[in-house]
């Protein structure tokens, strides 16, 4: 039924609503691209904790991040090439924490995770690095560049969401807010914030959204 989602605050667990930690609130850095038209990335049903934990453990589904908190007084303006750190927005320590936090989680979870492919921003990398050891840069997760004859700049990351990852094991994302947004639609994902992603062949569906501090409650 309608309003009945899971979200890092919120999820209907037998008929009851229950607390997450975590709100998803408005974006601190505001987006510079549309959201999809008519999708939403609010999951279409409530799933319980435990549900969700079986599908993790069972594997097949994708789990996209956005990066973890970042220094919002520092932008990629000045930056010549995606290893340029010293002239993008880096991780703070917070940030940085976080992410070891995520990984610590996964593992204490036992949800297997197969590949890691992260957008090659220095934030984004260190990100996925610092949550599970590893990262293959691409920018499929990222996007193409921002140009009037790249209408569909998101349609490498369209579609690797749409196809299916193999059973036992999931493919982990460490990327933007933009692309997501572009392609799954609003809310926009707050720093940390995942959407766990079923793909289905010819599209995808979004399963919940988990913020960096609430992926231990799927053991409640």
């Amino acid at each position: 039924m309608p309003g009945r989602i899971l979200l890092p605050a919120v999820f209907a667990l037998c008929g009851a609503a229950a607390a997450w930690p975590g709100l998803t609130q408005e974006p601190r850095f505001p987006p510079t691209t549309a959201p999809a038209a008519s999708r939403t990335s609010i999951p279409a049903a409530a799933i319980a904790p435990g549900e969700l934990l079986a599908a993790l453990r069972k594997g097949g589904l994708i789990i996209y991040f956005r990066h973890t908190s970042t220094d919002m007084s520092r932008d990629d303006s000045r930056s010549r090439s995606d290893d340029d750190c010293e002239n993008q927005r880096p991780l703070t320590d917070a940030g940085r924490n976080e992410a070891r936090q995520i990984g610590a989680a996964f593992r204490e979870l036992r949800i297997p995770v197969r590949e890691v492919l992260a957008s090659p921003r220095c934030r984004t990398m260190e990100t996925a690095m610092l949550a599970f050891g590893r990262a293959q840069g691409t920018h499929a997760v990222r996007g193409g560049p921002r140009a009037p004859d790249n209408a569909d700049r998101y349609a490498a990351l369209r579609q690797l969401l749409s196809t299916p990852v193999g059973a036992n094991a999931n493919l982990v994302i460490s990327s933007h807010g933009n692309p997501i947004y572009a392609v799954a639609g609003a809310p926009y994902l707050e720093e940390g914030e995942a959407l766990v992603i079923r793909p289905m062949g010819g599209d995808f569906e979004v399963v919940a959204r988990v913020q960096y501090d609430a992926w231990r409650a799927l053991l409640q």
